[in-house]
């Protein structure tokens, strides 16, 4: 009874979000592609000719988004589930953190990243402190794959949550890039413990 209860009000709250109901409209896949939005609005991130790195990448709403700024360039979107075609966009199935992965990354690589993404989440257990952790560990490892393949002056975004490793996960952006800013866009749910971490330029 309790279960029904939690998933009506969830089915509740999606009607009564503005940006579910814009991303209909917009033709994006998920609400998520307002975070990246805005996320790029004040960071001036994506332009023209790009190639872009889309880790977690499913349903695909950041791909579908840069891909239509880059054009010419190239959107490599990764992800455990199977994803629609986006136009001007590489999809590769699988786990990231497995090297065999990396190596696909790397081999559809033609020149160094100028942007990896990640809007990676563990399936949340309902103890925040856990999942906190443990998708700070997926930023970490993103994070540090970047170090490979990034260009000098690339970007690296990736969300992350409030809690027991935000402090280790800022202190691995300052000894990687030279600089970082924490953001939370309009569009997180205010509920949410989720903000992004945005760094800029390698060491």
């Amino acid at each position: 009874m309790k279960k029904n209860k939690i998933s009506k009000n969830w089915v509740n709250k999606q009607r009564r979000d503005i940006y579910v109901r814009q991303s209909k409209v917009d033709g994006y896949r998920a609400r998520s592609a307002y975070k990246l939005i805005e996320i790029n609005e004040k960071f001036k991130i994506f332009k023209g000719g790009m190639t872009v790195i889309d880790i977690g990448a499913a349903p695909g709403s950041w791909s579908q988004y840069v891909s239509k700024i880059v054009k010419n360039g190239k959107v490599i979107s990764v992800d455990l589930k199977d994803m629609e075609n986006i136009e001007n966009s590489v999809q590769i199935k699988g786990d990231f953190t497995d090297l065999s992965i990396q190596k696909k990354i790397k081999d559809y690589l033609k020149k160094d990243a100028d942007v990896i993404m990640s809007d990676m989440a563990v399936n949340t257990t309902g103890i925040k402190d856990i999942d906190a952790i443990q998708t700070g560990e997926l930023c970490i490892e993103a994070m540090n794959f970047s170090k490979e393949i990034i260009s000098p002056n690339g970007f690296f975004i990736s969300k992350i949550f409030m809690g027991r490793s935000f402090n280790e996960i800022v202190a691995a952006g300052k000894k990687i890039f030279k600089e970082q800013k924490v953001f939370k866009p309009q569009s997180s749910r205010k509920d949410s413990k989720e903000s992004f971490i945005i760094c800029k330029k390698l060491r």
